[in-house]
């Protein structure tokens, strides 16, 4: 359950917090991927996916339920649920989603991200 808590409480960042966040959060290469026109989809690195991070896009009234939780070994694990948030411009967005993490020696960081919209 420990592990749990803690790669969620990684995953709000992602929706809450800025570039610096990201910058210390995602691996040297992250896999993202989106469905809707224009965003980002294949390998990135670090850069390129903190860049994305602007207060422009941020989301706030974040909930996640449907928490699921799979670990392959000690460092490596993905979790998926479902995200009802509000966007920067007031308009709702609900999605399921995915996200793996691997361990680090200075932490847990995101390998994988995908979003699938309701």
């Amino acid at each position: 359950m420990a592990l749990e808590k803690e790669l969620y409480d990684i995953e709000q960042g992602f929706w809450l917090d800025g570039k610096e966040y990201f910058l210390n959060h995602v691996e040297d290469q992250c896999l993202l991927a989106f469905p809707q026109a224009g965003e980002m989809h294949g390998v990135h690195s670090r850069e390129e996916v903190a860049a994305t991070a602007t207060n422009a896009n941020r989301w706030r009234d974040l909930t996640m339920s449907g928490r699921q939780l799979l670990e392959s070994g000690e460092d490596f694990a993905i979790i998926s649920y479902r995200t009802d948030v509000t966007r920067a411009d007031g308009q709702p967005y609900a999605a399921l989603v995915s996200s793996a993490y691997v361990r680090r020696p200075d932490g847990w960081k995101l390998l994988f991200h995908q979003h699938s919209p309701i």
